[in-house]
């Protein structure tokens, strides 16, 4: 339950972290590993998410609303990300 809001963590290594329930809302994770990361139940809104590997993170419950990615972010297999707006 971490309140990482608008923290800078881009290119942070997070791998296997567990942030489940963490505030990450306008955070800048660009270019973070997030790999098996626990992120259930975690607010990414409005999150940038360019060039995260996020590769079998727990995105179960996330709040992504908002979030900013693009084709270089790496998603869970079976994983539909939010629409870009």
């Amino acid at each position: 339950r971490a309140n990482l809001s608008r923290a800078n963590l881009s290119k942070a290594n997070l791998s296997g972290a567990d942030l489940r329930w963490a505030n990450l809302s306008r955070a800048n994770l660009s270019w973070a590993n997030l790999t098996k990361c626990l992120l259930s139940g975690a607010d990414l809104s409005e999150a940038n998410l360019r060039g995260a590997d996020l590769w079998r993170a727990d995105l179960s419950g996330a709040d992504l609303w908002g979030a900013e990615w693009d084709s270089t972010t790496l998603w869970p297999d079976g994983f539909t990300p939010p629409a870009l707006e």
